[in-house]
């Protein structure tokens, strides 16, 4: 599908927002899924095409956070198996449901993750209530309860990916005792693993559309230096505030305009 030159810096745009904001908290396909609804492109297209396309963001933004990272080999190895496998998973069921099947849950997943952003401040106060009240008796890798819910998060991430960062972020924060930056640090990586095999798999198997993956690659992986230098200064009401109107749209495009 050919992109008028408007369309293609919106894509664009888009994408460079989408890094940002995966790279500071999570949620920015509900920046690009919507936008590549605009263009015209079909709901399973623009999704295939939008978790490709976020593959270089979600690396760019785990360079960025590399500092955080050192010490965290062993955790990295264990959680990021469990991301893989749980992102293979949610890409087969997306090409293996019917497409009717992803156009009915698509909306009520954003929906559920507009829910999660608008919680966001919340979840990070109870985060740091449990971490200052248990200290450490929270498990240093999180345990077995950890485990099945990256397995599940990363299986949602597979299949769409809207917020699932906030969903790392909450489950990581609640269940292991490190600081929040090498968390987020954690988090990036697990969203790269879960992008990087659904790519993959999609490569061989499902249609999408090359100019809106590059425009968001470039896009992303710009974003992503942009969250890990200077996007914890923006403030997070404004970021809260966008990412819940597009999503809005993509709802709406969805359930009316699809």
């Amino acid at each position: 599908m050919a992109l008028s030159i408007w369309e293609a810096l919106v894509v664009f745009a888009a994408g460079v927002g989408a890094g940002t904001i995966n790279t500071i908290v999570g949620s920015g396909t509900l920046i690009t899924f919507p936008v590549l609804l605009a263009t015209g492109l079909p709901p399973i297209t623009a999704n295939v095409s939008n978790t490709l396309g976020l593959v270089p963001g979600s690396i760019s933004g785990a360079i960025g956070y590399r500092r955080e990272l050192q010490g965290q080999g062993r955790r990295v190895i264990r959680l990021g198996l469990t991301a893989l496998i749980g992102g293979l998973a949610g890409a087969i069921l997306l090409l293996a449901l019917p497409s009717e099947a992803f156009d009915t849950i698509v909306p009520v997943l954003i929906g559920v993750a507009l829910v999660l952003v608008l919680l966001q401040p919340r979840l990070a106060r109870a985060v740091q209530r449990r971490r200052e009240a248990n200290g450490n008796d929270v498990h240093p890798d999180g345990g077995a309860v950890l485990i099945v819910g990256l397995l599940l998060a990363s299986a949602y991430g597979g299949y769409f990916g809207a917020a699932q960062g906030v969903l790392y972020l909450s489950l990581m924060g609640l269940l292991i005792h490190d600081t929040l930056q090498r968390i987020n640090a954690l988090k990036n990586i697990l969203a790269a693993v879960v992008n990087g095999v659904a790519a993959l798999f999609f490569l061989f198997v499902a249609e999408f559309d090359w100019t809106a993956v590059l425009l968001i690659a470039v896009g992303s992986t710009i974003g992503g230096q942009i969250g890990a230098k200077v996007g914890r200064r923006l403030p997070a009401p404004v970021l809260r505030g966008v990412i819940i109107a597009v999503g809005v749209l993509a709802i709406i495009q969805l359930t009316i305009g699809g």
